[in-house]
């Protein structure tokens, strides 16, 4: 038996954009229903909001999203949560940075760093903040 946690993400109308370009940038198959689809349409102007989504790629990428409906308070804060992504390869690391790039703020840019061989860390057109790294062995002292 084994278990997985994948960062779900929370959007007031933006789900269904966040979740196709996630799906650009790695790859894999986007899934989502929406309030309409599922027969669950308490708000006619958000029936076509997303009220489950994912992206899954081959090689474990996953990421969930969905809208919140209007009567629900939703607040994005700030620096609630971060979506980490790292990778073995530079090149595959770099690959994602380039894309999540399109449209974003970058935070740190994307280089070595103390602790691994390529970290970055952005704040996409969504809102979502980004730390994409290389994978490396921890040296405790």
């Amino acid at each position: 038996m084994s278990v997985n946690a994948v960062t779900h993400l929370n959007f007031r109308g933006d789900a269904r954009a966040a979740l196709t370009f996630y799906q650009s940038v790695f790859g894999g198959d986007v899934v989502m229903v929406t309030y309409k689809d599922a027969g669950n349409v308490q708000d006619p102007s958000e029936a076509d909001h997303v009220m489950w989504g994912q992206v899954a790629a081959a090689g474990g990428f996953r990421v969930m999203a969905y809208d919140v409906p209007s009567r629900m308070p939703w607040n994005q804060g700030e620096n609630a949560f971060f979506v980490s992504v790292r990778g073995e390869a530079a090149e595959e690391v770099t690959a994602y940075w380039e894309k999540l790039s399109d449209g974003a703020t970058v935070l740190q840019p994307l280089g070595p760093a103390q602790w691994a061989p390529l970290y970055g860390m952005l704040k996409d057109r969504f809102g979502v903040t980004w730390v994409v790294d290389v994978v490396s062995e921890y040296q405790a002292s």
